[in-house]
């Protein structure tokens, strides 16, 4: 009588420890999910943050300039067809403009002011803003505009 034939102990052990090792979980990451839901935020987060811009809605002209690289949010004041002034996205009374803005400016007058205009708005009214700003002793005034295409 041959025990490992008749199924002892010995030959039980040996189909069991090889049922053990193809059932054994596996101890990888799978990094493929992931990778997939990383793309797939990447995807969102690139489509949204153009939409998530503060300010007023202009229409705003195009310029050949180069864009201005900057580490600190600058102040912005947009001026509207109609002449109403929004220093961000609030809207302020011309007579009111320098106040308001010494008030908000972090930096007093070497506070960065980008001054938004609309394309159909009057050139006198840009200029009337900004020579108020000027004379308030605000310097660092910039004019926005889209990228021009070619």
């Amino acid at each position: 009588m041959g025990m490992g034939s008749m199924g002892t102990p010995g030959g039980s052990r040996r189909r069991g420890a090889r049922r053990a090792i193809r059932h054994r979980p596996v101890a990888e990451i799978n990094v493929t999910p992931m990778v997939d839901v990383m793309l797939v935020l990447l995807i969102i987060f690139m489509v949204s943050a153009p939409m998530m811009t503060v300010g007023v809605p202009l229409d705003l002209p195009e310029s050949a300039a180069n864009p201005l690289s900057s580490q600190t949010q600058p102040l912005t004041l947009s001026i509207r067809k109609d002449g109403s002034v929004y220093l961000q996205d609030q809207p302020v009374e011309f007579d009111k403009l320098v106040e308001t803005l010494l008030g908000v400016a972090k930096n007093g007058y070497e506070e960065r002011i980008f001054v938004r205009g609309d394309k159909d708005v009057d050139y006198g009214s840009i200029m009337r803003v900004m020579g108020a700003m000027n004379r308030a002793g605000f310097k660092k005034i910039g004019l926005v505009s889209t990228e021009e295409l070619r």
